[in-house]
Order: C-alpha cells, then sequence, then structure tokens
C-alpha cells in the first residue's frame, strides 16, 4: 500500500476500547505510537484519565506491504493475532513477563493490553545506566528462562506447539539460505554490494559448513532490542512485539542482542554459546539489516531515512567481515 494511510480514529477505536475496558468509560483521545511497522499501536486515553494500549493488525497498519505469510517459514512476516495469542501464552507460561492482556478481538483482528508506564529500557539504559541495572539483570534471567525452554523442531510457536513442522533442514541452513537470499537482493541495488557479491556468498557459506547439528532448539523472541522491552512501575521490564517468538537457535537471539544492546551486552551474554553460530549468524544478521529496511524505506514507512542509515550502518558491518 502507498500514499497517505488513514489511521485509526477515536470513532474507529470505541467499540474496542468500550468491551475491554468498560462501558463506563469514554474513550476521548488516540495516539499511534510512533515506530510501529507490522501493525498498529495506538495509545487509548479515557475520560478518567487512564490509559491503555491497542494493538491492530490489518493491510493499512502494515508498511511492509506483504503477502499472506507461510507460517511453516521461520522468518514468514510475523504478524497477526493468532501469532500474538499463541506468543503470549508461551511466555506466560514461560513465566515471562509481558504487558497484561485485557482483551482480544478476533473479529476486529485487534487486542488491548495494559500501557506500562515506566517507559523503554533503551530510554532507560541511556537516562541512567546504573540505575536501570536490576532491569537488565532481570532481562538477562528471563532470556534464562526462555533458553530452558527445549524443542526437538524450529520454527514459530504457533506452528511448533500446534504439532507442525517448519521449513528448513536446520536453523544454519535456513539463516545461510536468507543471507544469500538477501546479499542478491541488495546487489541489484546497491553497487558495493554487486562489487563484494562473490567474497560476501563464499563466506556465508563456508561459515554455514562449520556448523554442526544441533538437536534442540530455545525460545528466541528474534527482535529483542532495548525498544521492545518496556518498564512497568516498578522497573520490571516486560517484553513487547512477540509475533516472531520461535524456536531456534539462542545464538541468533544474541547475535542481535549484542548488535543492539552494545555496551550493556555483558550482562545478558550466556555460557555455552557456539561460536560457529554466532560467526554465520552475526554475518546474516547484518546482511539482512542492510536488505529489510531498504525494502521498507522504498515504500511509505514515515521514518524512511532511519531506515536506510540501519540499513548503512549495517552495510559497513557486513563488509568488514569479509574485508571488503
Amino acid at each position: 500500500m502507498t500514499g497517505t494511510r488513514q489511521h485509526r480514529t477515536v470513532a474507529d477505536l470505541a467499540p474496542l476500547a468500550r468491551a475491554a475496558l468498560g462501558r463506563h468509560r469514554t474513550l476521548t483521545a488516540v495516539n499511534r505510537l510512533r515506530g510501529g511497522s507490522k501493525k498498529g499501536v495506538y495509545r487509548l486515553r479515557l475520560d478518567d484519565g487512564g490509559t491503555a494500549i491497542a494493538y491492530v493488525w490489518s493491510a493499512d497498519e502494515d508498511y511492509w506491504d506483504q503477502p499472506d505469510a507461510d507460517p511453516r517459514d521461520p522468518f514468514s512476516h510475523a504478524s497477526g493475532l493468532d501469532l500474538f495469542t499463541a506468543a503470549h501464552e508461551r511466555l506466560a507460561a514461560a513465566g515471562v513477563r509481558t504487558p497484561r492482556l485485557l482483551h482480544l478481538d478476533p473479529e476486529a483482528s485487534a487486542a488491548v493490553v495494559e500501557d506500562l508506564a515506566g517507559g523503554s529500557l533503551e530510554e532507560a539504559l541511556r537516562r541512567d545506566p546504573d540505575a536501570a541495572g536490576p532491569a537488565l539483570r532481570e532481562l538477562a534471567g528471563a532470556l534464562h528462562a526462555l533458553r530452558g525452554c527445549r524443542s526437538a523442531a524450529h520454527g514459530k510457536v504457533a506452528l511448533v506447539d500446534g504439532g507442525g513442522t517448519a521449513y528448513g533442514a536446520s536453523c544454519a541452513r535456513l539463516v545461510a539460505d536468507r543471507a544469500l537470499s538477501d546479499i542478491a537482493g541488495t546487489a541489484v541495488r546497491d553497487p558495493r554490494v554487486a562489487a563484494a557479491r562473490e567474497r560476501l556468498e563464499d563466506r556465508v557459506r563456508s561459515l554455514a559448513e562449520a556448523v554442526h547439528p544441533r538437536a534442540e532448539h530455545s525460545l528466541v523472541h528474534g527482535e529483542l532490542g532495548p525498544d521492545h522491552v518496556l518498564l512497568d512501575a516498578a522497573g520490571r521490564p516486560a517484553l513487547i512485539d512477540i509475533e516472531g517468538l520461535m524456536y531456534f537457535d539462542a545464538e541468533w537471539e544474541h547475535v542481535f542482542l549484542r548488535l543492539r544492546f552494545g555496551p550493556h551486552y555483558d550482562a545478558l551474554r550466556a555460557p555455552g554459546l557456539d561460536e560457529d553460530r554466532l560467526r554465520l549468524y552475526r554475518l546474516a544478521m547484518h546482511l539482512n539489516l542492510v536488505a529489510g529496511p531498504l525494502r521498507l524505506a522504498d515504500g511509505d514507512f514515515p521514518q524512511a531515512e532511519f531506515m536506510r542509515g540501519i540499513a548503512e550502518y549495517n552495510l559497513a558491518e557486513a563488509l568488514a567481515l569479509v574485508g571488503a
């Protein structure tokens, strides 16, 4: 979808707010929160001063303009109420905090959750890293709990917990194949990738060959940056944007954590990670963070320049890893 998008208004969301929060309360304002690219995230403001958060999944809220995603592909578009509810239930069973679910509306493909008052962990770390230390340590505990949730199968939680089977002989093979696809897709758009294409492809293949088979996989969020961790009034962390929750290699999670948490990653570091997987996944992650943001920036996403900046940074990192 291109052109000007019409986001939800008070009139649009009033029925959802009444069902979730009570008919004795009146919705007075809605604000679409910055950053959402796969779903609409709206703060609901009520006449008694209360607030809540509405998630709305629909084509006009999704800037990726993806066709129907194949649930058997672990990397397919992670958007939708079904993925959200399956992930929410699995995280609750694992004892990992997410915003409390207040209401589901399958017909409208929407959900209402609590509005956490403490801001994001990203903001807290920027403001005062020492004061954010307890939240960071509690997040490390949540990651430990996720790693303890094991499955012989890999794939999205909704698929695997429902008895389904994902594509791919292994996580490493899936990651390598997607990295090769990202190289091909970006090479036609950026001459630097075109010039280094053979070197990048050879490195991906050689790193993939070094990875040994693994019998079990653990739960991973998939995009767990400090902006995807909110704090409640007591400063405790809660995970958001959970639709991509899947059984996969923990190394995939930790490559992203290291990239996004930077100097704060040491508090989240886990023992026993496989160095061969880390090397493959690091290069593949950078390549995907070139390809994906460039696709998004080519559409009508309102923060296109920000996305191009992400792509530029990750391209430099990927090229450096292969000496290009």
